[in-house]
């Protein structure tokens, strides 16, 4: 199983994405990502969610071998409904989502990351949306959030990547920490807001998202859109194909 999800005796669910070697995730994944996210949501004994990762790195994006070896548009479009259902169910979890990040977090990791509430890195962190590389668009969303306006499409347009050691200046990750030391650092803050009355975190939490001044959902939405045309046109198969070593634009 390449998401897990277990709950601790102090209310602390950790949710951990599995999927070597560098956790790009299946369309399944996806949508076991929402699961687990929605689990914890109507599961009152959770108090806060750890999102957090095994092996080189938090997570790759979407599986493009996958999508590249599947024929027609299903595996497309299992991934843009898979990832959309995940961010969402990370953006409105009822109780707060704690992301714990390692290593490289690209894609639509970085849409896991950007709709959680908290963001904690080891010092060998970074972000990132290749999605132009890939003749895809979706992410900037919540790129967005991590980075002022300029620095997203600067980052965007370029597939550049921003260290997590750069990212707390903006205040976007907490705190960065040598690795082995990153899951007592989401724990720590875990553990403050598993002290609180869960009745209030959880009312804090749909505050928040009220007043949030994008609506993450439909915004995510809209870019997808874009990746559509671009697959009709042919480009995104195209320089996926670059990217996987395979020939499905020709097929």
């Amino acid at each position: 199983m390449p998401i897990t999800s277990q709950l601790r005796p102090d209310g602390i669910r950790v949710v951990t994405m599995e999927h070597p070697p560098v956790n790009a995730l299946p369309v399944q994944g996806w949508y076991d990502v929402a699961a687990a996210m929605d689990e914890a949501a109507t599961d009152l004994d959770t108090r806060v969610v750890v999102l957090r990762a095994e092996g080189r790195g938090f997570n790759a994006g979407v599986d493009i071998k996958e999508m590249q070896s599947t024929a027609g548009f299903d595996a497309l479009l299992g991934a843009n409904k898979g990832c959309f259902a995940a961010f969402k169910a990370v953006y409105e979890c009822a109780v707060p989502v704690i992301a714990a990040v390692n290593g490289f977090c690209l894609g639509g990791g970085v849409g896991l990351v950007g709709n959680a509430d908290c963001i904690v890195a080891s010092d060998d962190a970074y972000f990132g949306v290749p999605e132009v590389k890939q003749g895809a668009l979706g992410a900037a969303t919540h790129l967005a959030r991590l980075v002022p306006q300029h620095m997203m499409r600067t980052l965007y347009f370029t597939s550049r990547t921003i260290r997590a050691a750069d990212l707390v200046q903006f205040g976007s990750v907490l705190e960065v920490v040598p690795r082995a030391e990153l899951d007592d650092a989401a724990m720590r803050v875990a553990t403050d807001i598993a002290a609180q009355d869960t009745r209030v975190v959880r009312a804090a939490k749909e505050c928040l998202n009220g007043i949030d001044p994008i609506d993450v959902n439909k915004s995510y939405r809209f870019e997808q859109g874009f990746t559509m045309e671009l697959n009709l046109m042919g480009v995104s198969d195209e320089l996926r194909d670059g990217f996987a070593g395979t020939d499905k634009a020709h097929q």
